[in-house]
């Protein structure tokens, strides 16, 4: 197995503290807001074999060398040559924009389009980066609260209303008339067609009833503070606020509006870069595409927790087959746990020092465990093992 090097992605929304401090290294004041761990284009991890040449070399290219090899037949044959899913480090300091991710057949559709007519791939109005789908999941480190689906319009009528906004009324009454898609569908399009100046004051003035009121409407004061004016603020209150506890994960799938607003954890997802914003951000809305992608449909934010098997091994169950998470609490004096698997793996410790082969882990080290190389965990600590569905 190989110990990986990973690149820590210094988006603006991101925390200056959290990942420094589960690292063990002094914070630089700048945000570190994502380490990636995977082969994704973008930033593959780095490794050094001691059979190879001895310099370091991107993971991406090591599997490229020889996907069989590293990731297995049946991998292969399922997804490609290709690593299927990316892990990260996330820390949230800041909200992250508001988004929803394409299904696989839009996100095939979407990218050959935008091939075809000719859009550069590092244009800021490109949508689809690949023609991949990017279902997700996040596990809690810390305390960790985020936005999830829409809400009941009912009780977003509620929420709204309770803020005495007059502008915010036609939104209200909107909710309270139609039915459930409709109602969700035409409100979300108001919000992102309005006119800039008014919706600006909308938010201002919304965003100081909320700062009064408190409670319930706290986080959307607290997310105005960040994106003072922009339409998400209010785009924003149509969602579920959800909060997760440490070791407490949720699934996103396509079409689902979400985002996180604050705290650590350990996301893995398809390995796609396929984003559509709506809000909370300067980048580029595609108001038409997002509208042709999003679900409108109300739905109760679902927190999962592992399902614990008799190996001791926790799943956190998702519908999809491009990853699997699941976590490794070693206790101490705990006997080895035989790992080894037909599938390629990441393992990602988050606490303590265990041991996985020869190599000991701190806290935010990983390793790349290629498809049935053998592979025993001991020690104390705990360890997230991402690996695929064959």
């Amino acid at each position: 197995m190989d110990r990986l090097s990973n690149t820590v992605r210094p988006y603006a929304w991101g925390s200056t503290t959290a990942i420094p401090e589960l690292l063990g290294t002094v914070p630089t004041g700048e945000p570190q807001a994502e380490m990636w761990m995977g082969a994704h284009p973008g930033a593959p991890s780095r490794l050094t074999r001691p059979t190879g040449t001895g310099t370091e070399q991107s993971l991406s290219d090591v599997i490229a060398a020889d996907p069989e090899r590293e990731l297995g037949r049946d991998t292969v044959r399922a997804f490609g040559p290709q690593l299927p899913f990316l892990l990260k480090l996330l820390a949230a300091g800041a909200p992250l924009s508001l988004q929803v991710h394409p299904d696989l057949a839009q996100a095939r559709q979407g990218f050959a389009d935008e091939e075809r007519r000719g859009v550069p791939a590092d244009a800021p109005h490109r949508t689809y980066k690949d023609a991949n789908h990017k279902p997700e999941l996040i596990c809690a480190l810390t305390p960790l609260e985020g936005l999830s689906g829409f809400r009941r319009p009912a009780e977003t009528a509620a929420l709204m209303g309770a803020l005495g906004v007059d502008s915010l009324k036609p939104y209200v009454d909107l909710l309270r008339a139609h039915p459930e898609e409709a109602a969700l569908r035409e409100v979300l399009t108001a919000i992102l067609t309005a006119d800039p100046a008014d919706m600006a004051r909308t938010v201002e003035e919304a965003a100081g009833a909320a700062e009064r009121l408190g409670g319930a409407h706290a986080p959307y004061a607290r997310i105005a503070r960040h994106y003072p004016g922009d339409p998400g603020v209010i785009a924003a209150m149509l969602l579920n606020h959800v909060r997760l506890q440490p070791g407490e994960a949720m699934f996103l799938g396509a079409g689902v509006p979400h985002a996180y607003l604050s705290g650590l954890g350990v996301e893995i997802m398809a390995n796609s870069d396929n984003v559509l914003r709506c809000g909370l951000t300067p980048k580029h809305v595609d108001v038409p595409e997002l509208l042709r992608i999003v679900r409108f449909e109300a739905v109760d934010p679902d927190v999962l927790r592992p399902e614990a098997s008799p190996t001791g091994e926790e799943v956190y169950e998702t519908p999809v087959d491009e990853f699997r998470l699941s976590r490794h609490v070693l206790p101490p004096g705990g006997t080895p746990v035989d790992l080894t698997v037909a599938t390629p793996q990441i393992l990602l410790c988050t606490a303590g020092a265990p041991q996985a082969g020869e190599l000991i882990l701190g806290p935010g080290e990983a390793v790349f465990v290629p498809a049935e190389e053998t592979v025993e965990v001991s020690g104390t600590g705990t360890l997230f093992r991402a690996t695929v569905v064959v």
